[in-house]
């Protein structure tokens, strides 16, 4: 079944030293890792299995289950793969240099690893996060109205925020750089600047994806074109031709990944470590990510048997799945219920805003299909962007996911 992997394999890393990088995508499936591999971060434990999204961080390697736990594997010499208890509700992961970072359900963000330079101390208020990113001594955090918290090392001025700092949906941290993509599709940049690596070049406009890395940047056109600016001493924004077809993108110290529609991944820069020699099958990827010098993705098991499954009780609430993802005319958004209740199915936008309620009403335990046309309450369509679906039931249980709309 040919599926188009998540753009939202956005990622999120830098490093010397690194920074985070993670992909993401609504299909389970197994990591698949290379490159350095000197304390273990290509190696997912096993079961290597039913992970929805990944994250790099310079020795350490993050993945996020369906069921909402972290699975963390790598270096550990400060911590940094140490998921803090309860290992529950988290529906975002990301890596910095020796930190690491979780997105909870109830918005808040869990933080732990090094904290040399404050970047584990989550300012309050700590809530209505809606995504996070890690640099190197340096962490991001999304908040629904649009704004953006930043903490930890600010040397070259990596959380002092450009004003005005709103109407942002996308976050990401290269080192000692941030990125930030406004609901306009133009790209904000700032900190660390010796490599060009925040100078955006002309003309900013119609991007749908941010990442960066060492010292270079990357941002993802809505045609499908990348773009990428900074140090290129490694061939690293040197995209290989064609240039055409990316759907989700990943930076790492001096190397870049791009994610095609057709999900084969091209891999690009240093490759020391053979952290751009792509594993055979190069198919059925859905999300990428990269820390410092290793290479990241999720590969798609199949989603063909989720309509099959659909008489089965499931053993947790989730949205198993949104294909497809990004999406230009309609997609389906699976759920997992595992008793029958009361729910609510909502799209939001990243200032919080409601822009539809797909389903409000009494569902029986199962798994169910509902469907989004791209439309508002009013029936009107909605700009392309990233968009939050959020499930929610009487009890107060919640789950979330994020959707591209890419026209």
């Amino acid at each position: 079944m040919n599926k188009v992997p998540s753009v939202l394999g956005v990622v999120w890393l830098g490093a010397i030293l690194v920074a985070a990088s993670v992909g993401f995508a609504q299909d389970a499936g197994p990591i698949v890792g290379w490159g350095r591999n000197t304390a273990g971060q290509c190696d997912p434990p096993a079961p290597n299995e039913d992970f929805i999204a990944v994250a790099g961080g310079y020795a350490h390697t993050l993945g996020l289950k369906s069921d909402g736990t972290i699975v963390a594997w790598g270096s550990n010499s400060v911590g940094e793969c140490n998921v803090p208890a309860p290992n529950a509700d988290f529906i975002a992961v990301a890596g910095g240099g020796e930190h690491s970072l979780g997105l909870k359900g109830n918005e808040t963000i869990v933080a732990w690893g090094t904290n040399a330079s404050g970047q584990c101390d989550v300012p309050e208020p700590n809530a209505d996060f809606v995504a996070v990113a890690g640099g190197w001594h340096l962490s991001l955090g999304l908040k629904s109205d649009g704004a953006m918290v930043a903490w930890g090392s600010n040397y070259y001025g990596q959380c002092d925020v450009p004003e005005p700092n709103a109407d942002f949906f996308a976050v990401t941290a290269g080192s000692e750089h941030c990125l930030g993509l406004k609901n306009d599709k133009t790209i904000v940049a700032w900190g660390r600047n010796d490599m060009g690596q925040c100078d955006v070049p002309a003309p900013n406009s119609d991007f749908i994806a941010v990442a960066g890395g060492l010292s270079h940047s990357l941002g993802l056109k809505s045609d499908g074109t990348i773009v990428a600016w900074g140090s290129n001493s490694m061939g690293q924004c040197s995209i290989p031709e064609p240039n055409t077809d990316f759907v989700a993108i990943a930076g790492g110290n001096n190397h870049s990944l791009g994610l095609k529609s057709d999900g084969t991944i091209v891999a690009w820069g240093w490759n020391g470590y053979g952290q751009c020699n792509l594993p055979s099958p190069n198919q059925d990827f859905v999300a990428i990510a990269a820390g410092a010098n290793h290479s990241l993705a999720i590969r798609d098991e199949g989603i063909t048997s989720l309509a099959d499954d659909t008489a089965s009780v499931p053993a947790a609430l989730a949205i198993c799945a949104v294909t497809p993802n990004p999406f230009n005319s309609r997609t389906t958004i699976w759920l997992d219920l595992p008793q029958n209740g009361t729910v609510t199915l909502a799209v939001y936008d990243y200032r919080g805003r409601l822009v539809h309620t797909l389903w409000s009403g009494s569902m029986d335990a199962g798994r169910h299909p509902v469907g989004w046309d791209g439309m508002d309450d009013r029936g009107c369509p909605v700009a392309s962007g990233i968009y939050l679906v959020r499930l929610m039931t009487a009890a107060g249980s919640q789950q979330s996911a994020k959707i591209t709309l890419a026209k």
